[in-house]
């Protein structure tokens, strides 16, 4: 798995948290419940992905922050420096070392399921099946399964501790690689930023996307 794909794989899963729920059946979930209270998030992070063989192929950290609706900045410090960041209406992907970055409208980021979950483009259910999916540790898991079977993501599971905080991320792309990402000292609904997610790209940056 290239660190592009792994790169623009995530940012189709941080959009996961960016939206609001708007299916009024799903406000009795536990899962419905945090998501629709929450404004805003911070937190460091470590993400491990491993292939289809079991073989560790990233091991990375840094730190988020989320901006609802629709605005994030993912930031890569370990082992290299990268960006993820969404501004309300366009994704962009910036890789230090390569000095490039790529921008696509945020709909375009939405394409894939189940990136659409939190959207409120299309109904809760016509996207994902959700179900509790119980597991021998700390957690409280949820399943949460794409219904169109051309998605390039296939399963995420998302875990809360036992006070309710989301701790955990774990998403299956359609080749096989698992991808884990713990959340540490997370905070939500504080003040933030608003240039956090405006991206300022250095001088002579290479640029790919519309009109570029």
């Amino acid at each position: 798995m290239s660190r592009t794909r792994i790169f623009n794989f995530l940012a189709a899963v941080l959009l996961l948290l960016s939206f609001s729920v708007t299916s009024p059946s799903a406000l009795a979930d536990p899962v419905a419940d945090y998501f629709s209270s929450l404004d805003n998030f911070r937190a460091s992070f470590s993400q491990r992905v491993i292939d289809s063989g079991g073989e560790q192929i990233q091991n990375s950290s840094g730190q988020v922050w989320i901006q609802r609706p629709g605005r994030f900045r993912w930031a890569y410090q370990i082992p290299y420096r990268q960006l993820i960041v969404a501004d309300g209406k366009q994704l962009w992907t910036y890789d230090e070392d390569l000095e490039q970055a790529t921008v696509k409208a945020i709909d375009e980021g939405l394409s894939s399921t189940p990136a659409m979950l939190l959207s409120g483009y299309r109904p809760l259910s016509e996207v994902v099946s959700w179900t509790e999916d119980p597991d021998n540790d700390a957690y409280r898991w949820y399943r949460l399964t794409p219904k169109e079977t051309d998605a390039a993501v296939e399963q995420v599971r998302i875990g809360f501790d036992k006070q309710g905080e989301l701790a955990l991320i774990e998403v299956q792309d359609d080749f096989g690689n698992h991808t884990r990402i713990s959340f540490t000292n997370a905070r939500r609904n504080i003040k933030l930023d608003s240039g956090l997610f405006k991206l300022q790209l250095p001088e002579g940056t290479d640029i790919i996307g519309p009109d570029t």
